[in-house]
């Protein structure tokens, strides 16, 4: 069994090698090395006093993923629209968590008056993180051709959006 619960500064420690797999084995985020747990924790801090979630999956007492919002743009405009992210530890994906915890993530999102979720997705060539925000309710809204490069490939980025709230 799990639970998705908000994240605490000690949990960037668990946070922090989740994420590192990502960036130093994949083209999903374009980090290329690993950020340290003190870098998580302040992001954490940093999304918690913004008034956004930032929410840990948790099974058998492990931190086994994890999923933020962000402000999508700093201008005062953009204040209704958030950028959302989730990673899974890698044994962990095709078992239903992501969906689990980008829905409470949205919910939450909801919530702190997000009106727009974005998700900027790196075409990888697996459709798992497409379809994913698909079932959540995102639609492709562009892409951006060629705009990173890793391991010595070019990337594009898929853009995404859904509605969270009726706007006013």
């Amino acid at each position: 069994m799990c639970s998705i619960e908000e994240a605490s500064v000690p949990d960037a420690e668990e946070v922090a090698p989740i994420f590192a797999h990502y960036a130093t084995t994949s083209v999903v985020t374009f980090e290329t090395t690993p950020l340290p747990a003190e870098s998580w924790a302040e992001r954490i801090r940093s999304v918690r006093a913004a008034g956004l979630p930032f929410l840990v999956l948790v099974r058998d007492g492990e931190v086994r993923g994890f999923g933020y919002a962000a402000p999508w743009r700093p201008k005062p405009a953009y204040r209704h629209t958030v950028e959302v992210t989730i990673y899974l530890h890698p044994d962990d994906t095709g078992r239903g968590y992501g969906r689990r915890l980008l829905a409470d993530l949205l919910a939450r999102c909801a919530d702190a008056g997000a009106r727009q979720a974005i998700a900027v997705i790196a075409d990888s060539g697996s459709p798992a993180s497409e379809r994913l925000h698909q079932a959540a309710g995102f639609a492709v809204v562009g892409r951006l051709s060629r705009v990173g490069h890793k391991h010595g490939r070019w990337v594009d980025t898929i853009l995404m959006q859904r509605e969270l709230a009726a706007t006013g």
